[in-house]
């Protein structure tokens, strides 16, 4: 997972802008608007098309890797990062706060979206990065808390031809204030294995 080139903030495009992205050094903290989500159709009935995500280009063969910390307290809070081809189609991984703990997840968009969450309490507060690694007919989603070992959290379908983006995303959906503070973006190439 070496071989990687750092991407200046200012080379990507938001899709939905924050309420506020103002550089602090090297990082970008940015501070969601209200109520901002990114969610389709599955148990809840409603569309939601209008979180924050700052995107790039994501070629196959290629990975994608943010890494932020953010001080989650509401249902929903949630930061990671983002791979769309379009409103239909998109994974988004990373923290969210469900019933008051933090949770590492994913969510998979094809029409319709699912979720899924596994608990990681001791990662609150902490530095976590995201990686999407695109190989073929498939975006596998890694993560890790500081330097740690690298976690599976996905490996999901993506067709082989569709353009893709991918770069850090935040949104609170019961709110307007969650500050995140990503701290690297950077593309490197896809990973050789599956498994590390």
């Amino acid at each position: 997972m070496n071989e990687q080139r750092v991407i200046d903030w200012a080379d990507a495009t938001w899709l939905n802008p924050p309420l506020h992205a103002v550089r602090s050094g090297e990082d970008l903290v940015v501070t969601t608007r209200d109520r901002s989500d990114f969610w389709r159709t599955t148990s809840y009935g409603f569309v939601r098309d209008d979180g924050h995500a700052l995107l790039t280009g994501l070629p196959d063969g290629s990975a994608m890797e943010v890494t932020f910390v953010a001080e989650f307290d509401t249902l929903y809070d949630q930061a990671g990062l983002m791979v769309r081809v379009d409103e239909r189609t998109w994974i988004k991984a990373g923290v969210e706060m469900s019933d008051g703990v933090p949770h590492l997840g994913a969510v998979v968009t094809h029409g319709m979206s699912d979720w899924s969450l596994s608990p990681v309490p001791d990662w609150r507060g902490r530095r976590v990065t995201l990686r999407a690694s695109r190989s073929g007919d498939a975006i596998t989603v890694r993560a890790r808390r500081d330097e740690e070992p690298w976690q599976m959290v996905r490996l999901a379908p993506m067709p082989p031809t569709a353009v893709a983006l991918a770069g850090p995303f935040c949104c609170s959906p019961q709110r307007e204030g969650l500050r995140v503070r990503f701290t690297r973006f950077a593309l490197g190439p896809a990973d050789a294995s599956l498994h590390s």
